[in-house]
């Protein structure tokens, strides 16, 4: 028992190795998209309108702008002329949040919050499971040594979905 104990914490952990010897364009792109992430989800699971909404969902725009336009120094699948059909989802991106912007500044909520849906389970949530596929960064940074840390992300992926899945249905029976 003991022995296991010791082999379970010489277990070596995830490691940023692969993430720090990734282009620079890489490392941007990871620094925008991960705040981008947790603070989206915290902005779909609060109250909207408030003050707060509005300078979080500034801050949380700009995270996604940056993480789009980094992405076209990205050029790890190339297939056409260093571009792939991931670039299309960063155009889509870009024109999306020009769109949410403009819906919310003449009051067309409705419109806005299917963009901003759009935006985070398109482009944060779908596209970012793709990042955990073998052979790229994501994948080895987040499981290289430990089968854990697999189980861990996507509980936390999970619970995250749920919460919001759950939230937008409470909404919907009390709007009824």
């Amino acid at each position: 028992m003991a022995e296991r104990a010791i082999e379970f914490n010489r277990m070596p952990l995830m490691t940023l190795e692969s993430l720090l010897d990734a282009p620079f364009a890489v490392q941007i792109h990871v620094a925008a998209v991960t705040p981008a992430a947790l603070l989206g989800a915290y902005i779909l699971l609060r109250p909207k309108g408030t003050p707060l909404h509005r300078l979080l969902g500034r801050i949380w725009m700009a995270l996604m702008v940056m993480t789009a336009i980094s992405s076209f120094f990205i050029h790890e699948l190339d297939l056409f002329y260093g571009f792939s059909p991931i670039h299309l989802l960063s155009i889509a991106t870009l024109v999306g949040s020009w769109n949410a912007i403009a819906a919310a500044r003449r009051g067309d909520i409705r419109l806005h919050k299917r963009i901003v849906a759009g935006l985070y389970f398109g482009g944060i949530v779908l596209a970012g499971l793709f990042t955990f596929v073998p052979g790229r960064i994501m994948h080895a940074v987040i499981f290289t040594g430990a089968e854990w840390p697999a189980v861990l992300a996507a509980a936390v992926i999970g619970s995250i979905l749920i919460a919001i899945a759950l939230r937008r249905r409470r909404g919907r029976l009390i709007a009824r």
